[in-house]
């Protein structure tokens, strides 16, 4: 048998976490149940993570590098910030149902275990995230596409309950979901909001 670097195991691993949270949810999440999922034993889960603590912090970094600085990149662009928000949605959509059972494992785990670094990681992903939304709506409202009697804060706190509700849908309707129907949706329930009258 071929034996796996530590950086594949690691990923697989991380995957196996997110696939029983979304499959069988959080109370299932045990050595035993992830040893199983990736074909190991539980004693070599702990020769690539210390602690389920540790698989919880690298996929917080995961989302860091992989979601919010994608986003960040996107806010940067020259295109309008109408295009913009819309790109920004779709990729958080899209990374959300690609990597099933994050958006469980982040707020359960960080606020139930209370947890410093985890709490800490959830809040730089969050508001990083509020941050990036903001620029785009003010963008869009200082170039004189959107309202300007529209409050920011507010319209960025909307925005960050889409992770939310995209995630009951995923739950609700695993066979049904059409997520570019979901983007399209909530775009254009954006769009609405910021219109000028």
């Amino acid at each position: 048998m071929i034996r796996k670097s530590t950086d594949i195991r690691q990923e697989e691993i991380k995957k196996a976490v997110l696939s029983i949270i979304y499959r069988d949810g959080l109370k299932k999440l045990s050595t035993k149940n992830l040893a199983k999922e990736v074909g190991i034993s539980e004693g070599a889960i702990f020769r690539h993570f210390r602690s389920k603590k540790g698989i919880i912090l690298a996929i917080m970094d995961d989302v860091i590098l992989n979601m919010v600085e994608e986003l960040r990149k996107i806010t940067l662009k020259k295109t309008s910030p109408e295009k913009r928000l819309f790109e920004l949605l779709c990729k958080t959509v899209t990374f959300l149902i690609e990597n099933k059972g994050i958006t469980i494992l982040l707020f359960s785990e960080a606020s139930h275990e209370n947890d410093k670094d985890m709490l800490d990681k959830l809040n730089f992903i969050f508001n990083s995230q509020k941050q990036l939304v903001s620029k785009i709506i003010s963008d869009g409202i200082t170039s004189g596409l959107w309202d300007e009697t529209v409050s920011v804060e507010d319209v960025a706190t909307l925005y960050m309950g889409i992770p939310i509700t995209l995630n009951i849908e995923l739950i609700l309707n695993r066979n049904d979901f059409s997520y570019k129907n979901f983007c399209k949706k909530m775009n254009n329930l954006l769009l609405r909001i910021l219109k000028n009258p």
